[in-house]
Parts: C-alpha cells; structure tokens; sequence
C-alpha cells in the first residue's frame, strides 16, 4: 500500500474480485448463448460493456457490481484488511470496455469470431483476477502511465 496514495482513493481488494466473478459468469453465458442465440448474447455482452463503463468512469465502488457488494456483502464480512487503489482498477474496467465493445460490434456485424475472440480475452482477464486476484489492466497500467507521462515530456 502506498503512503502517498489516500484511504479515499483505495478500495477493499474483495470488492473487484466480487465483481470479477460476476463478470466471469456473465462472460461464460454470454459465449455459451452465442452458439444458440447471437441476439442474446450481443444484448448481454453490450450490459456488461456498459458496466465496464460505468466502472471506469465512476470507480469501483459506483459500479454497479461495486454497490451490490458494499450494499449486500461488505456489511457481512470481516473488516477491510487490505486495500488497492482505484486507478488502476478505473483502466482494467476501461480495458474490459473496449473488449466487451469489440465483441459486441463483432456479434452485431454477423462475425462471430471476432465476438467470441473479444469476449474469450474479457473472460481471461475477469477469470485471472477473480479466481487468483491478479487484475491484467492493473499490471498493464503502470506501463502505459509510464508511456503517457513519456509523451507528455516530449511534447513539452
């Protein structure tokens, strides 16, 4: 845990793995309806898309898997013991974003490879954090802040 980093900005770690197995039951469906319906699973896909959105824009714990967690599960488990900050967990939502899109603009366009190869690599990286609390976009995110804060002292 960082010293620099405040208690506001920090959330409990159980929170994100919560809302990583949610996300990997949705994502498990959503590729288990595409072989029987396309429909279904372009409509399910595009709800998780949009609550990857609403995680990167708003936190983890505005999410709306963040809020069933702080409504319905923190209140009945031991006290925060660890915490993470939300940034990098802002850009593994917007990660996962990008993934849901491309699958569900994969599925509407009638391709099915691109829409199961986009929800396959969402799945992944939902799967990883989930079951071995290792969040993809979180290690990803030191690098491309690194890239940022790079370009921004070459365009300066």
């Amino acid at each position: 845990m960082s010293t620099t980093t405040s208690q506001s900005e920090q959330v409990d770690v159980r929170g994100p793995r919560f809302a990583a197995w949610i996300t990997t039951a949705i994502l498990v469906l959503t590729l288990i309806l595409s072989t029987f319906s396309l429909p279904a699973a372009t409509a399910l896909l595009a709800l998780q898309a949009i609550v990857f959105a609403i995680g990167a824009v708003t936190g983890p714990k505005r999410s709306p898997y963040g809020l069933i967690f702080g409504k319905l599960v923190a209140p009945r488990i031991s006290p925060v013991r660890e915490r993470e900050p939300v940034a990098p967990l802002r850009f593994a939502q917007f990660v996962g974003f990008v993934f849901a899109l491309a699958g569900t603009v994969g599925f509407l366009a009638g391709s099915t490879v691109v829409g199961t190869v986009a929800t396959g690599f969402a799945l992944f990286a939902a799967l990883l954090n989930a079951a071995f609390g290792i969040c993809l976009g979180c290690q990803i995110y030191p690098l491309v802040t690194r890239f940022r804060t790079i370009g921004r002292a070459t365009t300066a």
